[in-house]
């Protein structure tokens, strides 16, 4: 699993990117919230609130305008209104710091079982006809036998599985896998 860190305390985001990666998460780390609405084709992000170009609460609402990936807030504003106002706007969960490594990624794991069951009713494993796929574990299967995809391959396809039946355009799905900055990037799209 591919997860954003958007925290601009090294203080806090050293520990919490070496945690992650003992977890075995891959992970990118940015410091500012425009170079966090640039990456795109993450399972997850971690965002802090107070960046220094960017108020949290406003990237919350550019990312959900789009995409529906999960977002676990980590802040050092504590007060209730803020968190209602995280939560309102599509944050899936919302720790005050200082907070426990094990909590975070107890959240972060839940977010991410929340994320492979989305409300359109896709079970965990999908399957059709020859093909299987494990959205818990990322595994992408044909007739039993496991194939590699890369990540943008495996984020395609995930996003096609997530929204059945529904009508993807070429916008939403380059907003979807490589980031809202890259909605007219057709060629992108074009190349898988």
């Amino acid at each position: 699993m591919h997860l954003l860190v958007v925290e601009d305390d090294e203080a806090i985001a050293v520990p919490l990117v070496r945690g992650l990666e003992r977890s075995g998460y891959e992970v990118t780390r940015v410091s500012t919230g425009h170079d966090a609405l640039a990456v795109g084709g993450v399972d997850l992000v971690l965002l802090d609130l107070g960046l220094p170009d960017l108020d949290g609460l406003e990237f919350i609402a550019r990312v959900r305008a789009h995409a529906a990936t999960p977002i676990v807030v980590l802040s050092a504003r504590g007060a209730e209104g803020d968190k209602v106002r995280a939560l309102d706007l599509g944050a899936d969960d919302y720790l005050t710091k200082p907070f426990g490594m094990d909590e975070m990624l107890a959240r972060v794991r839940v977010a991410l079982r929340h994320a492979a069951h989305p409300g359109s009713g896709t079970a965990a494993v999908f399957s059709a006809g020859a093909l299987a796929v494990d959205l818990e574990r990322r595994q992408v299967s044909v007739d039993g036998r496991e194939v590699r995809l890369t990540p943008t391959e495996y984020a395609l396809l995930r996003t096609f599985i997530t929204h059945p039946d529904k009508v993807l355009t070429r916008r939403m799905l380059l907003q979807e896998v490589w980031g809202p900055e890259y909605g007219s990037e057709t060629q992108y799209l074009r190349v898988y």
